[in-house]
């Protein structure tokens, strides 16, 4: 059974108020983040129902390589492929958030534009394709160069 989860915002209150680190540390054991990027992938792909094809085809990423990066045998995808992942996936924000933070990258920051960008998208469930054409539009770099097919 699932814990209630806390949000950062919670969990800081509560950490500023401990005299002992210890029992923050146990009393918040099931809230702490610690799986891999291939194990929250997994969990995603069965929550939305998706294949990790359809994944790979709607990424417009090397089907392999999608697959590796699942596998967890890709250790450092860049930002971006993982970006297009998550806009493959139909990722809300937070669960985009949540992903770039096991993959060990920078969040999404609405303070920039390119980043503002991807964060629309995902909010309007934009494809790859047409967020490459807004950044485009907008003279951000897209989230591919070169499309991989």
């Amino acid at each position: 059974m699932r814990m209630t989860e806390k949000d950062t915002q919670q969990l800081e209150n509560e950490l500023s108020e401990v005299e002992e680190i210890e029992n923050f540390l146990e009393d918040n054991r099931e809230v702490f983040q610690n799986f891999s990027l291939a194990e929250y992938l997994e969990q995603l792909l069965a929550e939305k129902n998706l294949s990790k094809k359809e994944v790979a085809k709607k990424s417009l990423l090397n089907q392999i390589y999608v697959y590796h990066i699942f596998a967890g045998r890709k250790k450092n995808p860049s930002r971006q492929k993982i970006l297009s992942i998550a806009l493959a996936m139909e990722l809300t924000p937070k669960e985009t958030q949540k992903l770039l933070y096991c993959a060990g990258l920078e969040k999404l920051y609405v303070k920039k534009a390119w980043d503002s960008i991807i964060l629309f998208a995902l909010e309007n469930k934009f494809t790859v394709e047409r967020t490459n054409n807004l950044l485009i539009k907008f003279s951000e770099s897209p989230l591919l160069g070169d499309v991989e097919k």
